[in-house]
């Protein structure tokens, strides 16, 4: 079940769900390139807001109110009480340029690996990308399961020979109906609140992360800049 949560309030961004990309409030584009993934059994926007929900209604997006969160994972913790999907995708309001195969490649290792708990993707991306503390960065270890995450450009180049490969973490998860349950009983993590990262919580507390690299990155949208670059490439085609 994807599930796709959505909030009203926005540090960086006021009402940034409902900011219109090409005739349309975000969260609808957001719907709308998850939604063509063949691996979801459904689809549903969470959001405490009445205002997004009117908005998704009128554009026939199917929506579910809830409380109030401290996290998207939150939120979707509350979708998981209510529903009975073996496996929860956690699709980030903001990610309007996400495309399908996104999605495919989260959900193919819940298949192939019975031991599979938690998925999320990562992209490689340069220097200066990686300077950036809005670029969430991620270190895996070889067999493809996340190290660390960070908004430090890890790992640290330290012969600044440039040969460093860096990878920025697209904010996107499958979890386990376990999983996410266990996540929700747990408190906030030191390295949590420290990198304000929710997903350092499953890594604090001996959950694995595994990692699928994907050649396509996304632009999630955190402020007004990236806004203007998503409806560039939306009137670009």
């Amino acid at each position: 079940m994807g599930v796709i949560p959505a909030r009203l309030a926005s540090t960086r961004l006021p009402r940034k769900a409902l900011r219109e990309i090409a005739g349309h409030p975000m969260v609808y584009w957001v719907y709308q390139n998850a939604r063509r993934s063949p691996l979801l059994t459904d689809l549903v926007v969470a959001t405490d807001s009445a205002e997004i929900q009117q908005a998704c209604e009128a554009e026939g997006v199917p929506v579910t109110l809830t409380g109030e969160h401290p996290s998207g994972s939150d939120r979707v913790h509350e979708v998981l009480t209510r529903t009975d999907a073996d496996i929860y995708v956690n699709i980030q309001g903001d990610e309007p340029t996400l495309r399908p195969d996104h999605l495919d490649l989260m959900l193919q290792p819940f298949f192939g690996n019975a031991g599979a708990r938690v998925t999320t993707l990562k992209v490689a991306i340069g220097p200066d990308e990686a300077a950036d503390p809005n670029n969430v960065k991620v270190v895996t270890a070889d067999d493809g399961h996340a190290l660390y995450f960070s908004r430090y450009p890890i790992p640290y180049d330290r012969a600044g020979a440039g040969r460093v490969q860096h990878y920025k973490h697209i904010g996107l998860y499958a979890y386990t109906r376990e999983a996410l349950s266990f996540y929700h009983r747990q408190p906030q993590s030191s390295l949590e609140l420290a990198e304000s990262l929710d997903q350092l919580r499953f890594l604090q507390n001996g959950v694995p992360i595994y990692v699928a690299e994907t050649a396509h990155d996304t632009v999630g949208v955190d402020t007004e800049a990236d806004l203007q670059r998503v409806i560039q490439m939306f009137d670009n085609g």
